[in-house]
């Protein structure tokens, strides 16, 4: 296809911006939610310290007093450190949440879009799902990490204040047990990355195969698609197994580092409290603290591996997001007030040769093509998947090109052959917003033949209808779709190959709805070989070969014989 260098928008961001981006986004709920989690931490590191003081002031002198004093603080405790993970934990988890939801609109609001490049539907589903959690999972992972840096520093102090010894052993211990865990880090972060990218390959190839079954069937190619699959599938798998074995030699590795830390902990406390410089509460305290601490120093040796993971992350998205897009939000805005025409002039791609074409307002115009490619380069001129080499399109004599890419919505709405109603009902499909009075709704049903779908189902205009219209015949979804074009009223339609599925006689019903409808200053550009759409046609523009060769009412065309071999092959 023809087409110019594309642009990508100039609002996408660096991969350091994705990746950084939820923690300034969000700074309002982490500073409500890290200092709850510190909160949490702090309260569970000081549960195993009121124990020891309670064994201290109350049990071994027998004063009741005191005893239920610590008993009183050991419950306050407990009361702060289930509250704060519970507030804690819902503001940063409504950050997370808010973060990835952001970023599957963003990414979704790219897949839309063509492109030079375009991806497979399960590659943006990867993107906007694995990809879009792991990056903003990095909100949660900061706060649980200050939480158990402060808990660390935290203990340390009190440490100081029982044992120097042991204070010290902590404050150097913990850093070095962190670094040798972090020695596995890297791998398992190139790891996570491959794996990432299988998984995204193995999900695209899935929706593409799922999407193209009919026609794989169609030229008995099942064997070597479900091939393809199965090899894709086999190395994402294997992909994942390495990945997951490598998380657990990274989880075994900081299980037996700190273990063997933290055994070393207890053992010296042990010592000291048989030579007599610690009391036996300071002991059962220290011993509770060393437990304690095999939490915070498991999320801080699995720390780099989790950054890097969210990093590649963020460089997928990136990548996605930055990727050359053939449409862009031009500078320019439609007159008002000035008939909504839609022209091709000298328009030249790969297919098309100085293509002169013109659809007004109440105007009915078919195009007939003798090549597929032509008729894709045509579509693809009007939906911006292709950009002339030559010549423009324009609607009310503005570029299609340089027009606001608000104004090109909602005046132009080009329908692909392949187009399926989304999930839903019928009614849903063809009203998704539910808008249209009873008696549009009727007349959008007259004019596209959909009474009948309608009528075939017991739940009527409640009928469910599954992702992609599955659940529809071909000549049903058809219908389904042209209902809903006809019910969004774009001031210019087009359509490709509306009625292939269809019977001549509904046909016929389809023709006459679509000229009904011409009234309402509607330029429809019909691209179809169907005799019947072009008999309703006001003219047709006969392309040959990608160029025009004639512009003429259909029954006039007919006399010409190699169009007659066009039309009726």
């Amino acid at each position: 296809m023809g087409t110019e260098s594309s642009t990508a928008p100039a609002t996408v961001r660096t991969s350091r911006q994705i990746l950084f981006g939820p923690l300034t986004r969000n700074a309002g709920l982490i500073a409500c939610g890290t200092p709850l989690i510190v909160l949490w931490q702090l309260c569970e590191a000081l549960v195993p310290v009121m124990i020891g003081v309670t064994i201290d002031v109350g049990v071994e002198t027998g004063d009741l007093g005191p005893f239920l004093l610590s008993c009183l603080a050991i419950a306050v405790i407990f009361t702060f450190l289930s509250y704060g993970y519970r507030f804690g934990a819902t503001f940063m988890n409504r950050a997370v949440q808010l973060e990835s939801h952001r970023i599957r609109l963003e990414v979704a609001g790219q897949a839309v879009l063509p492109a030079d490049d375009p991806k497979l539907a399960g590659e943006w589903l990867s993107l906007a799902t694995a990809d879009a959690d792991k990056v903003s999972l990095l909100v949660r992972q900061f706060g649980f990490t200050v939480a158990s840096v402060v808990t660390v520093g935290a203990t340390a102090v009190y440490l100081a204040r029982t044992d120097v010894t042991l204070a010290l052993v902590i404050l150097f211990g913990v850093p070095i047990t962190v670094g040798i865990t972090q020695l596995v880090s890297p791998v398992v972060a190139r790891r996570t990355e491959r794996e990432q990218a299988a998984i995204a390959r193995v999900a695209g190839l899935g929706g593409d195969l799922v999407a193209g079954l009919r026609p794989i069937k169609g030229i008995g190619a099942e064997d070597a698609a479900s091939g393809r699959y199965r090899a894709s599938s086999r190395a994402a798998r294997a992909s994942s197994i390495v990945t997951a074995r490598s998380w657990g030699y990274m989880t075994g590795l900081t299980t037996v580092v700190s273990g063997l830390f933290l055994a070393v902990v207890a053992w010296l406390a042990g010592s000291k409290a048989m030579e007599g410089d610690l009391t036996l509460g300071e002991l059962v305290a220290i011993v509770g603290l060393t437990q304690f601490l095999a939490e915070p120093i498991a999320l801080l040796g699995a720390l780099t591996a989790q950054f890097a993971a969210s990093t590649a992350s963020a460089r997928r998205l990136h990548t996605a997001l930055a990727s050359p897009v053939l449409i862009l939000d031009g500078p320019d805005r439609l007159p008002a007030g000035v008939p909504r025409e839609l022209r091709l002039r000298r328009a030249t791609t790969s297919s098309l040769t100085e293509v002169d074409l013109t659809c007004g307002p109440g105007q009915l115009v078919a195009v007939v093509c003798d090549r597929p490619a032509s008729a894709d380069s045509l579509i693809g001129l009007l939906d911006g998947s292709v950009r002339p080499d030559g010549g423009a399109v324009t609607i009310a004599g503005v570029d299609l090109r340089s027009l606001a890419a608000a104004d090109r919505r909602a005046t132009l709405l080009v329908v692909p052959h392949e187009a399926s109603p989304p999930e839903g009902t019928i009614r849903t499909a063809i009203d998704p917003d539910g808008t249209l009075d009873p008696a549009t709704l009727d007349e959008v049903l007259t004019a596209s033949a959909g009474h009948d779908v309608v009528a075939a189902h017991p739940d009527g205009l409640d009928h469910a209808v599954r992702s992609g219209g599955s659940s529809l015949s071909g000549g049903q979804r058809q219908r389904l779709t042209l209902a809903r074009s006809l019910a969004v009223a774009p001031p210019v339609l087009v359509l490709r190959d509306p009625t292939t599925a269809i019977d001549a006689v509904t046909e016929q019903q389809i023709a006459t709805g679509l000229q009904s409808r011409l009234g309402r200053d509607t330029a429809t550009l019909v691209v179809t070989t169907s005799p019947t759409l072009l008999a309703a046609a006001d003219h047709v523009v006969w392309i040959r070969e990608g160029r025009v060769v004639r512009v003429a009412p259909h029954h006039v065309l007919q006399e010409d014989p190699r169009y007659r071999e066009e039309v009726l092959r």
